[in-house]
């Protein structure tokens, strides 16, 4: 096991829900405005997203490297009395086919720096023509409120974090529905409490 998978099974394994067990708040507003279809959550973790789109009607499937996030989702999904196909293991490795989605849903998935731009095209790869992206994930300016408050979480290395001119060269095929970097206030279990600056993305694929 390598020391990417030890420290988010490390993260997963205790009782309590490392980022709570309600939905992310942008995922839940962009969603909400969207028709239930089938979706992707890439990096899904403990299962908060995934369930709550479930439980909207979605089908939904989602992959994480930690096996300990996958058994803390289907035991929320259990007990939300929902179906979701999460699969563990690195992308690549994954059974997905082209064009399988409609939505992929993108949140907090902080890949390490140098596969983040690669994780990205292959998604791409993953959604159907006028499918959607909705992205939220911690920016480059995040650096200083992590360094002022370890309690909102994220990456400390810039590298690893986002900025609107990488999310376009990413997703450059997408019509951009939403894009913008911004200061929020998280309040997700016990890893993402604080004011933070995010990036948050909504494109349709063209």
């Amino acid at each position: 096991m390598n020391n990417w998978t030890k420290r988010w099974d490390d993260r997963y394994s205790n009782e309590t829900f490392a980022y709570g067990t309600t939905p992310n708040n942008y995922l839940k507003e962009q969603i909400e405005k969207l028709n239930p279809s089938s979706i992707l959550f890439p990096a899904e973790g403990e299962g908060r997203n995934a369930i709550f789109a479930a439980k909207l009607g979605w089908n939904v499937s989602a992959f994480d490297i930690s096996e300990e996030g996958r058994n803390k989702a289907l035991k929320l999904a259990k007990a939300n009395n929902v179906f979701i196909d999460y699969q563990v293991g690195e992308l690549e490795t994954l059974d997905f086919e082209e064009q399988q989605f409609d939505a992929i849903a993108l949140i907090y998935a902080h890949f390490p720096a140098e596969i983040k731009s690669d994780i990205h095209k292959q998604l791409n790869l993953l959604l159907k023509k006028d499918g959607i992206i909705i992205f939220e994930a911690f920016s480059k300016k995040h650096l200083e409120y992590v360094t002022k408050n370890e309690k909102v979480g994220g990456p400390k290395d810039i590298e690893s974090l986002f900025s609107i001119e990488e999310i376009k060269a990413d997703f450059s095929n997408y019509e951009i529905i939403e894009l913008e970097e911004k200061e929020i206030e998280l309040s997700e279990g016990l890893f993402h409490n604080g004011i933070g600056s995010v990036i948050r993305f909504v494109g349709r694929k063209k």
